[in-house]
């Protein structure tokens, strides 16, 4: 068995043909650049059993050699992926049962009918390979770096392939990571948290692909530390998962939640204090204010059953392509999964920083909810009309305790937290509303503001977090 790590990068053809030349690469060539051919077949029970189990089986011709592989489907953030794989040399293009034995096969299948495995996709591509090899830090960095192109193929169904990998041979995933930010910074590469077996499922079936990274198990006694590293993992996961089904499906919901998810990683760059500090995050928070300036609009506008809502949805898809097309997303991703791998937010943090980061995640929560909940300006009856405008700047601060409430609540000691979170979010959500409506219809949505934020006044978990 071997750990494979790598990173996908979904990429055109003119960019892979570029990558052939492109100076970095070639000033690490261990070798000439190779060109083979890869069939593959994967197999599954009719019922999708090893899917299930969040694993592949494949047969791969390769030139004369014939490979059985197993792969564990691992984690995937921002392209980079880990999974155990177990690689067996066969004499002819037949499944041999025997290798699939208690020290691969998952025990979720030990019970299943390995006979009953069938043909269910190919994935058929030319790929284009070459060993890199330079110096990290005084450590050998060998990286395998593939150009693939074919295409994925499920009976009549068919999605092409086209996409740059860099898997690790001998190194720390970091340089891995180093490697494919460079690469992003002058060429237009997504970050692509799909395998190619995914792919063949998706055909099927495009609800098949997961769009939540397993969520972390939390405790009250967790520390703040592991719950920067554990929030911002899932959201970037989610952030690049929900791109990439988006970008294939073009669903208006999967905008929606695409939006949100990025409006939820960047309020964590605003929730920890110097646990977390800003000075680290600089790099990522005005690239993602960039791309939630254009988004967040057109998903307030794109709400409205009607010919403007219509209007907007068709423009969200117009202004996504536009971003995938430029090079600053690869970048802005990679990079923020660069410094989620090597815990960069911990780099030149100050000792207070140190101290609220050992915090536990009960006691933290419980001082930040109640800081923001004190310095929340809700409407109130005796409010004018032109002090709207303090209510809208109160969005900021709305989203950042969406966030907590959102992923914490359970560990927060007041009265009704699940309701504090509910009223919260109609709050912030007549906020948001106020600038697509029509004037004459404001009137209405003032009143609506200001009866709600007496709602929220009257929370007993309000009051015990003003005290």
């Amino acid at each position: 068995m071997g750990k494979e790590t790598e990173i996908k990068l979904r990429a055109s053809a003119d960019v892979l043909n570029a990558l052939r030349e492109h100076p970095l690469l070639k000033s690490r060539l261990v070798d000439d650049w190779q060109i083979s051919t890869l069939y593959n077949q994967y197999y599954d029970t009719p019922e999708r059993d090893l899917a299930g189990a969040k694993v592949a089986l494949r047969l791969r011709r390769d030139g004369d050699a014939i490979i059985q592989t197993l792969k564990s489907r691992g984690q995937s953030v921002a392209g980079l992926s880990e999974r155990n794989e177990w690689d067996w040399n066969l004499q002819e293009q037949a499944l041999d049962f025997s290798l699939l034995d208690d020290s691969c096969w998952p025990a979720a299948l030990a019970e299943l009918d390995k006979s009953t495995l069938q043909p269910v996709f190919t994935t058929d591509f030319q790929r284009t390979r070459v060993l890199l090899r330079w110096e990290r830090d005084g450590e050998q960095v060998e990286v395998e770096a593939a150009l693939d192109q074919g295409e994925v193929s499920a009976g009549e169904q068919v999605e092409p392939i086209s996409e740059l990998e860099l898997e690790i041979r001998t190194g720390s995933p970091v340089a891995l990571l180093d490697l494919a930010l460079e690469l992003c910074r002058d060429q237009v590469l997504m970050p692509c948290d799909i395998s190619k077996a995914e792919r063949g499922y998706r055909l099927f079936d495009p609800s098949s692909y997961a769009l939540r990274l397993d969520a972390p198990q939390w405790q009250a006694s967790t520390s703040v530390d592991d719950v920067i590293e554990g929030l911002v993992t899932q959201l970037l996961g989610r952030v690049q998962r929900l791109a990439e089904q988006y970008r294939y499906a073009r669903q208006w919901k999967l905008f929606r939640e695409l939006t949100g998810s990025m409006t939820a990683l960047r309020a964590c760059f605003g929730v920890f204090d110097l646990a977390l500090p800003r000075s680290s995050a600089q790099a990522f928070i005005v690239p993602l204010d960039q791309l939630l300036a254009v988004f967040q609009p057109l998903v307030l506008e794109g709400w409205a059953d009607d010919a403007a809502g219509e209007i907007a949805r068709a423009q969200a898809s117009e202004a996504f392509d536009q971003q995938l097309s430029d090079a600053a997303w690869g970048q802005l991703f990679v990079e923020l999964a660069l410094w989620l791998l090597a815990k960069r937010w911990q780099t030149k943090r100050p000792p207070r920083g140190d101290r609220i980061a050992a915090l536990t995640l009960q006691r933290w929560l419980l001082g930040t909810v109640g800081k923001e909940i004190q310095e929340l300006r809700v409407p109130h009856h005796n409010d004018t009309d032109h002090q709207v405008h303090e209510w809208m700047d109160q969005l900021p601060r709305l989203g950042r305790l969406h966030l907590l409430l959102g992923n914490f609540r359970s560990f927060l000691e007041v009265s009704e937290p699940d309701r504090l979170f509910g009223e919260l979010n109609k709050l912030q959500a007549l906020l948001e509303q106020y600038p697509q409506i029509e004037e004459e219809q404001r009137e209405l949505l003032l009143a609506a503001l200001r009866k709600q934020g007496q709602r929220v006044r009257k929370l007993n978990a309000w009051r015990e977090l003003n005290q």
